[in-house]
């Protein structure tokens, strides 16, 4: 099977990231994956020791296994020494992007310093946006607030990760964001939920991820039956990932393309 996607959206976890590195990369070699991008995650607040661990294990990984894995940086980024993770992560560690997960609403003006700097290198960032009903946690954003962020910094390439978790709750809000992409990793969407996603956003603003070391064939399979184009599967499967993280493509205070 050779799927010819990047998955742009993968991870190892801290006291398993031995095992979760061997289900990728026997996922990119049994599947045809052409390039997987991973981050490192642990609690939900992590400590700066913590957050250095963490990123050193995706450097570790990145660099092990070039020719299939990429890293994004992990930032904590109400952690005092956040914007120099950043620094480290892209221009010592070789990472690709920015990963914020669930220690900060990514509208808290505690991330600006952060966001600042990671528009100057030309990097995408990933959040984290889940809509929950059953045990929210107080500082998972959704998408509203990954709006916020978007029109704060127009510049900025935001990915909202899981289509904000729900994506009829999360895609209008975000749809007048011309600087947001999302993508449809974490749970098992239906198949119309990607549809109705691409029919509100366009394929060109649609990635292909899906959360690994969680299965791969079922996102994978609600791309390939979904009914688009074959121009449009291979926009979504790699051709939009490709562009977005060429740190050539930037945004102007619009959030066009300069």
């Amino acid at each position: 099977m050779k799927s010819n996607v990047i998955d742009m959206h993968a991870h190892i976890w801290d006291t398993r990231n031995e095992s979760d590195e061997r289900k990728l990369l026997e996922a990119a070699e049994r599947y045809g994956i052409d390039r997987i991008f991973v981050s490192a995650l642990a609690g939900w607040y992590p400590d700066a020791e913590t957050v250095e661990r963490l990123n050193q294990k995706t450097e570790r990984f990145a660099k092990a296994h070039s020719d299939c894995i990429s890293g994004y940086v992990y930032v904590s980024p109400e952690l005092p020494n956040a914007v120099d993770v950043l620094r480290r992560g892209i221009e010592d560690q070789g990472m690709i992007g920015v990963k914020f997960w669930v220690s900060a609403l990514c509208d808290d003006p505690i991330v600006n310093p952060v966001v600042e700097r990671l528009i100057e290198y030309g990097v995408p960032l990933l959040i984290h946006a889940f809509k929950k009903v059953v045990q929210p946690i107080p500082t998972e954003s959704l998408a509203h607030h990954v709006a916020n962020l978007a029109r704060r910094y127009p510049e900025c390439k935001i990915i909202m990760a899981h289509m904000g978790g729900n994506c009829y709750h999360g895609i209008p809000i975000v749809r007048d964001c011309p600087n947001i992409w999302v993508d449809h990793s974490g749970t098992v969407f239906r198949a119309d939920e990607l549809r109705y996603t691409v029919e509100q956003l366009g394929a060109e603003r649609v990635l292909f991820g899906t959360d690994m070391p969680g299965p791969f064939v079922s996102r994978y399979g609600q791309l390939m039956e979904a009914p688009f184009t074959d121009a449009e599967k291979r926009m979504i499967g790699r051709e939009n990932t490709l562009k977005l993280f060429d740190t050539r493509f930037r945004l102007n205070a619009k959030g066009e393309p300069v």
